[in-house]
């Protein structure tokens, strides 16, 4: 029997079910134990990544899961502030979810399209659609919500 410092909970990105996974078996191409859907593993999950305006459809709106996309600038405080709570929220959720990060300054065709008024603000995509956005630096728990709310809807 596999030690449980060697297994992973990866959520599935269609029902929101935690799977638990050997590390050894990752490279298996894994499947939900409840709906049967590919459990998605690997690349940059763990922490977040930056966008561009050039990248954007690429790496968020071509993604068939959930990206939450963080957009920020360098001299906000706030941002600053909401930061590390990204950082954790994408090593719990890795393999479940990505995070993007899109510094508005330098990317304004997104953050137009987008209307990003206020920084931060948080953009919540589902299969490339945009399901919530939330404007502001909330504690850890109440971005975790929202994020859960993403994932439990079909």
């Amino acid at each position: 029997m596999t030690a449980a410092k060697d297994q992973l909970i990866i959520r599935c990105l269609s029902c929101g079910t935690k799977n638990r996974m050997p590390e050894t078996r990752l490279s298996d191409r894994p499947l939900c134990g409840r709906c049967g859907a590919p459990l998605v593993v690997g690349g940059d999950a763990g922490r977040p990544f930056d966008t561009t305006d050039a990248t954007f459809a690429r790496e968020v709106l071509a993604v068939t899961g959930i990206v939450i996309v963080d957009c920020w600038a360098p001299w906000c405080a706030p941002c600053r502030l909401v930061a590390p709570v990204l950082d954790e929220l994408a090593a719990k959720y890795a393999g479940g979810i990505k995070i993007a990060k899109l510094n508005v300054d330098e990317n304004p065709l997104t953050a137009s399209q987008y209307d990003i008024r206020n920084i931060p603000t948080l953009l919540f995509f589902r299969a490339g659609e945009l399901v919530n956005r939330v404007t502001g630096a909330l504690p850890r728990e109440e971005l975790e919500r929202h994020l859960l709310a993403v994932m439990k809807t079909n």
